[in-house]
């Protein structure tokens, strides 16, 4: 961003950047949360709409003035009209996860708005949040510097185990920071309404690392993928949904990996590949799925 914004503001920048995303996912997710057992068909929907454009103008009158408390009291009055939306006479349904590669999980166009068919059949779907992802590279920085500083050590380069080290406490602070921000937004909002928080990476490593399962060093959405749906798998979701582009690496990786882990878990799962074109059985196999999910669910409840 050099040259594009004055240095004494980039702090700030990074600061409300950083929010948005975790207000973004917020929306998101209050809208998975409601629009399953809305009382009007469309409204959660049109609601939602209404809310980003208010949080567009939220942003733009408080985010100059560092003036985060704000906007977070905005997005407050918002949670708090998205309950209202909520029938209390819908009973609870089927909790799925979806995981999977980062822009195709979260572009609906691209993913044919795989969610809304989970609904249609039955789901209670909450996607891998954008936050998660920001986290990860931030702590893929952490471990790379906490590596380099410890092969320096050993080689007692003094000037690059200062360079490591400096870096190192550079993304642990940020991290702390990011981690510090989405647990108080979440929580925040959870005085509200229940939405579902996010894992923090550390604890999906540490997943992986328990039963050799997968490695970070790896990298790729892989490692958040895997250990996201064995997370979820033992918190109680009814299915896990894989969402990937046709031809994805990583992802298949995700695939050859967790699906024999959850058939070992009894949990459903479904590979929801896409290329941009619109395969005739896709939405049966969802539906299929969904009648497995209810399945689980009958058997197990939900979280």
């Amino acid at each position: 961003l050099d040259g594009l914004i004055p240095q004494e503001k980039l702090q700030g920048f990074y600061k409300a950047g950083y929010l948005s995303v975790i207000v973004g996912d917020i929306l998101d997710r209050l809208l998975w949360r409601i629009r399953p057992y809305e009382n009007k068909v469309g409204i959660a929907d049109t609601f939602i709409n209404q809310a980003m454009e208010r949080m567009r103008e939220s942003f733009a009158h408080y985010a100059g003035e560092k003036n985060f408390s704000g906007i977070l009291n905005d997005l407050v009055h918002i949670v708090e009209q998205g309950k209202d939306i909520i029938d209390p006479q819908v009973p609870r349904k089927p909790l799925i996860a979806v995981v999977g590669e980062i822009y195709l999980r979260s572009h609906l166009k691209s993913n044919q708005d795989t969610i809304r068919t989970l609904e249609k059949y039955g789901a209670e779907a909450i996607n891998a949040s954008v936050g998660e992802w920001v986290n990860y590279i931030t702590y893929d920085q952490v471990r790379l510097a906490r590596t380099a500083l410890r092969l320096n050590l050993r080689r007692f380069h003094l000037k690059a185990v200062w360079e490591s080290l400096l870096k190192y406490l550079k993304y642990s602070l940020k991290l702390f920071y990011q981690y510090a921000v989405q647990r108080k937004v979440y929580r925040l909002v959870n005085t509200y309404i229940d939405i579902m928080e996010d894992h923090k990476i550390g604890h999906l490593e540490k997943a992986l690392k328990t039963d050799n399962t997968f490695s970070f060093e790896i990298g790729t959405e892989a490692c958040l993928s895997i250990s996201s749906a064995l997370e979820h798998a033992h918190q109680g979701y009814s299915g896990i949904v894989n969402i990937f582009p046709f031809t994805c690496m990583p992802s298949n990786l995700t695939s050859s990996i967790a699906k024999p882990l959850m058939a070992k878990l009894n949990v459903p799962y479904i590979d929801v590949s896409y290329d941009g074109s619109y395969q005739p059985g896709r939405e049966a196999a969802l539906r299929t799925f969904m009648y497995q999910a209810y399945q689980h669910f009958n058997t197990n409840g939900r979280p």
